[in-house]
Order: C-alpha cells, then structure tokens, then sequence
C-alpha cells in the first residue's frame, strides 16, 4: 500500500464520467467543496462506448483528473438475462476512457470497480489479495469479468506507462438517486419500491427473494463519494483499495430494516426458488482505514435519506436497454 504526496484537487479541471448515476452524482457533489472544475458530459453529448467520440472529448476538454463512474449495471435478474450487454458495453467503456485518458496525459484517474470482482468463496472479510483466486459468483460473472478487466487496465497503463491509475472496489451501495427499475435494481433501492407500493396498496406480505440468510455489507453513496475524493488525494498504488462501512447484516435484517423506514407493517415471506448469490459479502478495508478514512453514515439514517429521495422522484426507473451511468 502506498500513501501518496497529497494531490491537491483544487483548481483541477475533473471529469466525472457517469455523473448522472448515483455514484458519479454524489462524487460531483462532493467534488463541489474542493475548489476545482467539474467536468461532465451526458450521453446526448458523449456516448463513452465509442471510441473516437472519447478521445475527442477528451482531447477537446483536458482533464487533468478522471473519475471513472460509468458502468453499465444491474441486479441478479438482469446480469443474468443480458450477460452480452454487461460484459460488452462495460468493456468498451473502460477502455475507451482509459485508454483516452493516457493519451491526452490526464495525471490521475480513479476507476470504480465492485466487491463482485472476488471469488464467490473468498475468505471472509474479503482482502485486496483475494481477487482471482477462486470462481466467480454465477449470478453477476459477466459483469465482474468487465470490471476486473477494468483495474487491469489502470494496473497496466500504470506499470507499462508509469501513468498515476488506480482503482477503488467499492461494497453494495445505496443512496440518492438510486435506480428503482422494478425487475433491474439491486437490493436496497429493490426493497424501498417494493415495500413502499405494498404499503401504500396495503399489501399483507411482500416478497423478499432468496433465504434471507445471506450476509450483506452496505455503504452509503455519500460516504463513497467521499472516499473517492479521499483516494483522489491521498493513494497512489497499482493495487485496487476496497471501500466498505466494514459492518454487515442477513437480507432477512436488512429487509425488516428497510420496511421500519418506509413504515410498511405487513408480513415478509422469503421466495427460496430465487437465487440467494454470494452467502456472505464483507469487505476487509483496512487498507483505506490506515489511511485515515472511515465511513459516517448509519445504515437505518442512510436508508431513511435514500427513502426521503425516493419519494421526491429523485430516482431513476430505467430498462435495461438503456445506459446505465452507475457503478
């Protein structure tokens, strides 16, 4: 692990690629406090799977810092019913960007990976050290393939080129501007739509897929966003950093978490045909901790924002078919 000089963001010109997501919008708001220019572009503007239209923009606007928040992304339903658009449109994106980015000598770049990069057996609190040495969760491989791909990348341009990539693997997430595709969320985002529409359909159960007994770390994006511009600044490695509350619950706990904030009263049933995914999903971040950073954001206040969110329609409800700007 490797503590870098302290990489001063202010004054830099910043591109948050992704920034309409829910991690890429929070690392845009937390970039606001940090003096520098925040660049973006939506896809009407840049469509990130192309590749000279990237280097074009990137060419045209020189950023000096480059946070990689783009992905397409979903829950287990849809990576398991579109492994070509996972495992294609997250390939060409990483490699456009960072491939672009070493061209026109952007000075740092951070690519966001997943927890979902590790062996679904990994040793548990899931260390930096784990990544390939076991299978992949079935569920979500084309999409961890894609990622792992990506901090290769970062790791390759860095060792062949000495160019100053690293990359981040964030845990579950939850947050602001979630996306609450009925069929293609993931599970906290899943549950608030969920138990908000039985609650308001008085509904007497609710379906939960899987046992409930597999264990679940979540962080909230606004500690995430936090932790980007931390890394930004602080971490210079060609080792990727894991990024976690360091806590964890069953989906069993955190559904009956999520029904208290949403205030729906009725009876959870476990749906054991669905898949359960990865029995058990902790992070060991002790890495970033010995840097100095640690997460602040309690799961039940953390929810209760993200509900609040939810029900100003700050969220998105996309198909799969479309892009999603999320990691």
């Amino acid at each position: 692990m490797t503590r870098a000089s302290t990489y001063d963001l202010g004054g830099k010109r910043v591109f948050v690629a992704g920034h309409r997501g829910m991690v890429g919008s929070a690392v845009v708001r937390r970039l606001a406090s940090e003096h520098c220019t925040v660049l973006t572009a939506d896809r009407r503007e840049l469509d990130l799977t192309k590749q000279e239209a990237t280097l074009k923009w990137l060419e045209d606007n020189r950023p000096e810092v480059v946070v990689h928040a783009a992905a397409k992304v979903g829950g287990i339903a849809a990576n398991n019913n579109f492994p070509v658009d996972f495992l294609c449109d997250n390939l060409a994106v990483e490699l456009n960007v960072i491939r672009a980015s070493h061209t026109i000598g952007v000075r740092r770049l951070l690519f966001l990976g997943s927890s979902c990069i590790y062996p679904k057996h990994a040793k548990q609190p899931i260390a930096e050290s784990e990544l390939l040495t076991g299978p992949l969760e079935p569920t979500n491989e084309w999409y961890a393939i894609a990622k792992i791909a990506g901090l290769k990348m970062c790791q390759a341009y860095r060792r062949q080129y000495g160019d100053d990539f690293i990359s981040a693997m964030p845990t579950n997430l939850y947050g602001r501007g979630d996306n609450y595709h009925p069929d293609h969320s993931h599970v906290p985002a899943a549950l608030i739509r969920r138990f908000h529409e039985a609650k308001i359909a008085k509904a007497p159960s609710v379906s939960v897929w899987g046992t409930g007994t597999p264990l679940r770390e979540f962080l909230n994006v606004e500690d995430f966003a936090d932790a980007c511009v931390f890394l930004l600044k602080n971490y210079s490695s060609d080792l990727p950093i894991n990024v976690g509350s360091g806590d964890e619950v069953s989906i069993a706990d955190f559904a009956a978490m999520v029904a208290h904030v949403v205030g729906y009263e009725g009876k959870l049933i476990f749906d054991t045909s669905k898949p359960d995914g990865t029995p058990r999903k902790l992070l060991d971040s002790s890495k970033i901790r010995e840097l100095g950073w640690r997460a602040n954001t309690s799961l039940q206040a953390g929810l209760a924002v993200a509900y609040e969110d939810f029900l100003k329609g700050h969220g998105r409800h996309l198909e799969v078919g479309g892009y999603y700007a999320r990691t």
